[in-house]
C-alpha cells in the first residue's frame, strides 16, 4: 500500500482541462500523475475555437465559469442552437468534456477522503471518484443538482465525490477485484493497449482474467464463509495458485488464443502479477472515452470491404504495392471471365447474379446438379490458377514461414491475412509438431534443451523440426487457397450482381424512352 499522494502538475492552459485525463506514470521508478489529451475532444475544441465567436471569447477571457456553463448547456438542454458545422453527437461531446473537466475534482476529492482514512489505496479512491463522473446517468443526476449562482462546478463536484466515494468505499462497492470481474474483454483490451501493454502479453492476461474470475467466483463471492459486506475480499495466494492450475492446462486445448498456447507455464505469483497490471490498466483508463477511441480507429480506414464470411479486404486505405496487386489481380481475373465460353459465363451470371441454385441451372441446361457443381469448380479452379499466377505461393512460402517462425511467431499480426493464415496452421498440426514450435520459436529452446524435455536425440528433434516446417508450409498453401477462394466467392457476386444492376438500368431507360 502506497503512503505518498503524488502530486497533480498543474495545467498550462485553461482550456487544456477539457479535453486532458490524469493517467499513473511508471516509467521513472516512482508513481507520478501526468496529463494526457484526448485527441477527439482536442479536436472538438479546436473547432469551437476558431467557428464559434462566443466560445472564443470566453477563451480569450479566461472564464472558466463561461466555457463550463457553455458545455452545461449544450449537454442538458441542446442549446445554443445548433450550427450546420456542429458534430451531429455534439451533446456527448459535451458531456465528455465536462467529464474530463472533472479529473482534477477527481484527485482533489480523492486526496481529501484518503488523507483521511489511509485504510485504502489513493488509486482506489480516485478511481471511485471515476465511476461517478464517467457513469453518464449518475453524472447526470450530480450536475442536474448543481446550481452556479451557490459554487463553482469544480468545488461542487469535489464536494459530492467526497462524500460519495467516503460512504462506498467502506463497503467496497468499487473494490479493484470488482473492476477485474467486471469488465468486458473489449474494454480490459482496450486499457491495457493503452496502458502501454503489447502482444503476446495482452492475450495471455485476457486469457488468465478468464480462469481467475472463475476461481475468485466460486472461492470468494459464492463461498458461504463470505458475508454480505465482505463479498470482494483480498484473493489469496492460494486463489492464484489455482488460476495458474487452470491456466497451464487450459493454454494447451485448441481454445487458447496462439499467444498463449507457445508461452511458457506460468506460476501464482507471475499470474499476480498480471492480474495488478490488468487493475492498474482499467484505472487509468477513462471508461467514457473507450467507444470514441475504436471509433478513431476504425474511421481511419476509408473503405473496407465485407462478405458474407467475414472476408476482408482493404483497398483505399492499403499501401501501393497493394493497391498494385488488386490492380492486378482485377485485370487478370476480368480477362478470364472474358476468356470463357458463353455457356460459362451463363452459368456464373445465373448462379453469382440472379441467384440462382445449382438444380435451378441444371434444369435450364437440362443437364445433372452434378454437372453443373463440376462447371462450377472447373471454373474456380480456372480463376484460382490466374491469382495463383501473380505471387506465385509456392515459390515464396518456403522463406515466408521461416521468417515467420523467427521473428513473429509469437506475435502474429492478425490483420495480415498470411499471418492469420499461419496461426490457423499450426493448430492443424499434430500435437508433438506444436510442442516443437512453441519450445524452439516460442520459448526459444536451443536443440539440446528441447532433447532434454521431449525425451528425444537431438538429430531426431532437428529431423522433426525440419518436417514440421515442411508441414506448415503445406497447410499454409491449403489456407491460402481458401483464401483465395473466399475472395473470388465475394468478388464474383461484386461482379454480377453489378452487371445484374447495369441490366436493370438499361431496360428502365429504354422503358422510359419508349
Amino acid at each position: 500500500m502506497l503512503n505518498q499522494l503524488p502530486i497533480l502538475s498543474s495545467l498550462q492552459h485553461l482550456v487544456h482541462r477539457f479535453y486532458m485525463y490524469m493517467t499513473v506514470d511508471n516509467s521513472i521508478g516512482r508513481r507520478a500523475i501526468q496529463w494526457k489529451p484526448e485527441p477527439h475532444l482536442q479536436r472538438n475544441i479546436d473547432l469551437y475555437k476558431t467557428q464559434h465567436e462566443q466560445f472564443a471569447a470566453l477563451l480569450h477571457q479566461k472564464n472558466e465559469q463561461g466555457l463550463v456553463q457553455f458545455w452545461l448547456d449544450m449537454a442538458l438542454n441542446n442549446s445554443p442552437e445548433k450550427y450546420n458545422w456542429e458534430p451531429e453527437n455534439r451533446i456527448q461531446k459535451a458531456w465528455e468534456h465536462l467529464s474530463l473537466y472533472c479529473e482534477e475534482s477527481c484527485y482533489r476529492a480523492a486526496s481529501q477522503v484518503w488523507k483521511a482514512n489511509q485504510y485504502k489505496c489513493w488509486e482506489e479512491y480516485i478511481f471511485f471518484a471515476r465511476c461517478l463522473v464517467y457513469n453518464p446517468l449518475k453524472f447526470r443526476e450530480i450536475l442536474a443538482k448543481y446550481d452556479a449562482n451557490v459554487s463553482p462546478l469544480y468545488a461542487y463536484i469535489i464536494e459530492v465525490l467526497r462524500k460519495t466515494i467516503k460512504d462506498e468505499g467502506a463497503v467496497a462497492k468499487f473494490s479493484k477485484w470488482r473492476l477485474l470481474c467486471k469488465k468486458s474483454n473489449k474494454e480490459l483490451k482496450e486499457a491495457l493497449i493503452r496502458y502501454g501493454i503489447c502482444e503476446p502479453e495482452v492475450s495471455r492476461f485476457l486469457f488468465a482474467r478468464t480462469y481467475f474470475k472463475q476461481v475468485y467466483q466460486f472461492n470468494k463471492i459464492q463461498n458461504p464463509a463470505t458475508r454480505n459486506g465482505q463479498r470482494w475480499l483480498e484473493p489469496d495466494s492460494n486463489d492464484f495458485q489455482e488460476t495458474a492450475q487452470y491456466y497451464n492446462t487450459e493454454k494447451l486445448l485448441a481454445i487458447a488464443p496462439h499467444q498463449v498456447a507457445v508461452g511458457k507455464n506460468v506460476t501464482g505469483e507471475q499470474l499476480q502479477g498480471w492480474m495488478e497490471t490488468c487493475i492498474t490498466a482499467l484505472r487509468n483508463y477513462p471508461q467514457s472515452i473507450a467507444p470514441s477511441i475504436s471509433l478513431e480507429v476504425m474511421d481511419g480506414v476509408s473503405y473496407t470491404i465485407e462478405s458474407d464470411e467475414g472476408f476482408y479486404l482493404e483497398i483505399e486505405d492499403s499501401p501501393p504495392e497493394q493497391k498494385s496487386l488488386y490492380q492486378q489481380t482485377e485485370t487478370v481475373l476480368q480477362h478470364e471471365l472474358l476468356a470463357l465460353n458463353e455457356d460459362q459465363k451463363e452459368i456464373l451470371y445465373l448462379y453469382y447474379g440472379l441467384g440462382w441454385n445449382q438444380k435451378q441451372i441444371a434444369a435450364k441446361f437440362a443437364v445433372t446438379q452434378g454437372a453443373i457443381a463440376r462447371r462450377l469448380q472447373t471454373i474456380e479452379r480456372r480463376l484460382i490458377n490466374a491469382v495463383y499466377s501473380l505471387k506465385q505461393p509456392p515459390q515464396w512460402v518456403t522463406g515466408y514461414v521461416k521468417t515467420w517462425l523467427n521473428y513473429n511467431y509469437e506475435t502474429p499480426d492478425y490483420s495480415d491475412l498470411i499471418h492469420a493464415a499461419l496461426v490457423t496452421s499450426v493448430k492443424q498440426l499434430n500435437t508433438q509438431s506444436q510442442d516443437l514450435l512453441r519450445l524452439c520459436y516460442g520459448q526459444k529452446l536451443d536443440t539440446n534443451a528441447i532433447s532434454k524435455q521431449l525425451h528425444l536425440p537431438p538429430d531426431r528433434v532437428n529431423e522433426l523440426l525440419l518436417q514440421t516446417n515442411c508441414e506448415l508450409e503445406i497447410a499454409l498453401l491449403k489456407e491460402i487457397d481458401i483464401i483465395i477462394r473466399k475472395f473470388l466467392n465475394f468478388w464474383l457476386n461484386k461482379q454480377y450482381k453489378d452487371i445484374k444492376t447495369h441490366n436493370l438500368n438499361s431496360q428502365f431507360q429504354h422503358l422510359v424512352l419508349a
